[in-house]
């Protein structure tokens, strides 16, 4: 392991200012090459965040939650483009079974929580509860509240275990989620993200923002706060989200020593089979 050093690279030209979903600033579009190379920047940074991680054994639980087509899968995607699955996984569950729904709540979530050394990304968790279980009506009211009084307790209990719990809301405005479902609907390699659910949700943004003005009242806590994402710039949303993440978590850079290539192992007599013994896949392109 190379000499430690602290991590130096801070981004100074990117906003930090928390904006609601009614305030918004028009800014110019980020040029493709600016974003590009910003982006570079901070992956390399997540990659020293990732061996100090590694190194010091931490905990880390990043939880992503937001309206549909808010860009949480785009910033998911980015900041583990270039990291280890290894140490860095990504938890998006699906339906819960039967037999979940007869388990405590927060029961399914647990088995994926990290070990030391490891974080893991939540593309939305046990905040489906309050959000669209309770729009959509897959809940009791009583289970609601059930759930803003254990959940405030469950964050607590992670954080004194030694879990670092980070969540972010990436908020939308409504004509911009209009403009992306549209993409979607328009596009056959997105298809697949408009659930029913999706077009069901839409026609309840007045439900969904009061559930999320109550989910905020009961789990903005100390311990754990959100933090929200003004994500109708997907560009500009990906790089405030991973600047952010990167100044939450102290870290110093691991990079090693120069890495020297090695020479090959001489050959000795070795023969490689004929070619013809091999079944290849056929040169389409």
């Amino acid at each position: 392991m190379g000499k430690k050093k602290k991590a130096s690279y801070r981004v100074t030209n990117l906003t930090e200012a928390p904006l609601s979903e009614d305030v918004r600033q028009k800014k110019p579009k980020l040029k493709r090459k600016f974003y590009e190379r910003e982006l570079r920047k901070l992956q390399i940074e997540l990659v020293k965040l990732q061996e100090w991680i590694k190194y010091k054994g931490l905990k880390v639980v990043v939880i992503f939650e937001g309206r549909d087509a808010a860009g949480k899968g785009g910033v998911i995607k980015r900041i583990t483009q270039c990291l280890n699955p290894r140490i860095c996984r990504v938890v998006a569950l699906g339906v819960p079974t039967e037999r979940e729904k007869s388990q405590w709540y927060f029961q399914r979530y647990v088995p994926h929580l990290p070990a030391a050394g490891e974080m893991v990304l939540f593309d939305r968790s046990w905040y489906n509860r309050p959000g669209v279980e309770r729009v959509m009506g897959f809940c009791t009211e009583q289970q609601v509240q059930e759930y803003f009084r254990s959940c405030p307790e469950f964050e607590r209990m992670l954080v004194r275990s030694g879990i670092i719990l980070i969540k972010y809301w990436f908020s939308v405005s409504d004509e911009e989620q209009e403009r992306r479902f549209q993409a979607r609907i328009d596009d056959p390699t997105k298809r697949w993200k408009l659930s029913p659910m999706d077009l069901q949700a839409r026609t309840k943004w007045v439900e969904y923002s009061k559930a999320k003005d109550d989910m905020f009242n009961y789990t903005d806590i100390k311990q754990a706060p959100w933090y929200v994402v003004n994500a109708d710039d997907k560009k500009r949303a990906r790089l405030n989200c991973i600047h952010h993440l990167l100044r939450l978590i102290p870290y110093e850079d691991l990079t090693p020593e120069p890495i020297e290539l090695p020479p090959r192992q001489d050959n000795t007599g070795y023969v490689r089979p004929p070619l013809s013994d091999q079944t290849f896949v056929p040169e389409v392109y």
